[in-house]
């Protein structure tokens, strides 16, 4: 079926309930959504040993996980995006309403571009309470620390290390799901950062096995705003174990969109304007007590680079490849977008027979992956939909690699950089983006890891 006779068929996605398991090691909490004549039962699960909060108010408790339920549903609603999205399982008002309504539209952006569907946001969904109970929380809540999403890619990374000094303060957050292996880079990470287990907070989810049956079926699919997720995901940590501060390594780069003369951005839930409107949401529902923000805001993809060149005990351990992320182990797959932008904007700072040992090969030699060095370059129509920097980064640090190089012998792809493109000299090692949520105390230690004594903030 297409997405017309799909949308007619299934009109209508309910959130039923969510129901709260709490047992001797574990708490669970399964979800209920309706699309018609099919029923999902997602779960989640944390274990009791990364529970450090001795004063949990299960009132607020059970909102957190209502809230998380409702980017959860995202992964279900792709299946017909459906005219109407029913609430049962608890109440939100007008402004909650748009805060979610907003988040969908934007965050399945690439979803609708690769699916031909061609919505307006007044008309894409509409959403219906059916419940009126509402929520008020007075509990006082004592915080201190930082709670650190890991990825097991190089951001995440230079995020552990410039908080090194605070590693006794610090959590590291992983969200685990049934479909695929377990995280090794995001557990290597931490484990190199020399963080004990009792530091390590796990996030478990379980999709619904009846959503991968359909979409083999023909439902629609795509991307969804996963980082959202991991941000309502993170903020249930962070309450249950005191902390002041969840940290993501999203940078400026990811503000990019990926359509020239469109808004649709692969990376929308690591945006500025979703941080922005989350942490807007969290603070005025939420708590004041517990802030999300992204430590690498002021900074580019190349200049993360620079930093992680900085620190090679975590070489063989990082991976940021999402093909090779469904098999066990730390290998790179070499031929998609992402490994590709990788291997280039380390290649100013870190030796070519080193990122050879890293990749297994020179992926600048590799004359099959012009088409994709085009796209990053921003001489297609589209940059490829990956967790990529911006046209002006690969540009740069493909002259910044030449000219170590001394342009000879040069690999296939920077031989053709040097042949059809003009160089790029903005000084990008010394970008600085003043539009961030950083605390101040913090700004310091990104100066000093990169001798930074004169950048100011608006």
């Amino acid at each position: 079926m297409n997405f017309q006779e799909l949308r007619k068929k299934y009109p209508t996605i309910i959130y039923k309930k969510y129901e709260i398991f709490d047992n001797n090691d574990e708490i669970k909490v399964k979800y209920t959504y309706l699309l018609e004549e099919y029923t999902f039962t997602p779960s989640i699960t944390i274990n009791k040993k990364d529970i450090s909060n001795n004063q949990v108010d299960q009132k607020f408790l059970s909102f957190l996980f209502f809230n998380y339920g409702l980017v959860d549903l995202i992964n279900y609603y792709k299946l017909s995006c459906p005219k109407q999205i029913v609430i049962e399982a608890g109440y939100l008002n007008n402004e909650q309403i748009n805060f979610f309504k907003k988040l969908i539209y934007n965050g399945l952006g690439e979803y609708f571009y690769r699916n031909n569907i061609s919505l307006s946001y007044d008309e894409f969904t509409t959403f219906v309470i059916k419940n009126n109970k509402h929520y008020s929380f007075t509990s006082p809540i004592n915080t201190q620390g930082n709670l650190i999403l890991i990825g097991g890619g190089k951001d995440s990374i230079v995020s552990l290390s410039l908080l090194q000094d605070e590693k006794d303060h610090n959590s590291c957050f992983l969200f685990e799901r049934n479909i695929y292996p377990k995280n090794i880079p995001s557990y290597l990470t931490i484990k190199t950062a020399l963080y004990n287990e009792k530091q390590i907070l796990t996030f478990k989810t379980e999709i619904d096995p009846l959503l991968l049956e359909l979409n083999h079926q023909g439902f629609l699919n795509g991307h969804v705003p996963f980082s959202s997720q991991l941000a309502f995901a993170s903020y249930i940590m962070a309450y249950l174990n005191n902390k002041k501060y969840i940290i993501t390594s999203n940078e400026a780069s990811s503000n990019e969109g990926n359509i020239i003369g469109s808004n649709i951005n692969h990376q929308y839930s690591k945006s500025m304007e979703f941080e922005n409107d989350f942490r807007a949401y969290t603070l005025t529902y939420f708590t004041k007590e517990i802030e999300y923000f992204s430590l690498l805001r002021p900074l580019l993809e190349i200049q993360i680079a620079k930093i992680f060149s900085h620190y090679p005990q975590y070489f063989n351990v990082f991976r940021s490849c999402n093909l090779s992320s469904k098999k066990e182990g730390t290998n790179w797959c070499g031929h998609c977008p992402k490994c590709l932008f990788i291997f280039i904007i380390l290649s100013p700072y870190i030796d070519q027979e080193t990122l050879i040992k890293i990749f297994n090969k020179n992926l600048l030699d590799d004359p099959s992956l012009l088409d994709t060095f085009l796209q990053l370059l921003g001489k297609s129509a589209n940059k490829p939909f990956e967790c990529v920097g911006t046209y002006q980064e690969v540009q740069y640090a493909c002259t910044k690699t030449i000219e170590k190089l001394k342009k000879d012998n040069l690999p296939f792809l920077l031989d053709y950089f040097l042949k059809h493109e003009k160089f790029n000299h903005d000084d990008l090692d010394h970008y600085w983006n003043s539009y961030h949520n950083v605390p101040k105390q913090y700004l310091n230690k990104i100066r000093k890891e990169l001798n930074f004594d004169d950048q100011k903030d608006n």
